[in-house]
């Protein structure tokens, strides 16, 4: 997913979808360890995925305490 179409969503959909990512990623890691993984770059791009998710996430509680400061 491209950054763009993650910061449309709101802060409640990110952690939703960062927890169904994770859920992926777990059963790929399963998968791969019983030598059943067709394609390992799918573990790569859900990983890559969770960081987009979580550094979105960030920089939005980040923006929400210095606007709270300012006030």
């Amino acid at each position: 997913m491209r950054a763009s179409e993650l910061r449309e969503l709101s802060e409640e959909e990110l952690q939703n979808k960062e927890k169904e990512l994770k859920e992926q990623l777990f059963k790929l890691k399963i998968q791969h360890s019983l030598g059943q993984l067709d394609n390992p770059m799918k573990m790569k791009l859900i990983k890559r995925d969770i960081a987009r998710i979580k550094t979105i996430l960030n920089e939005r509680r980040r923006e929400q305490a210095n606007n709270e400061g300012k006030k």
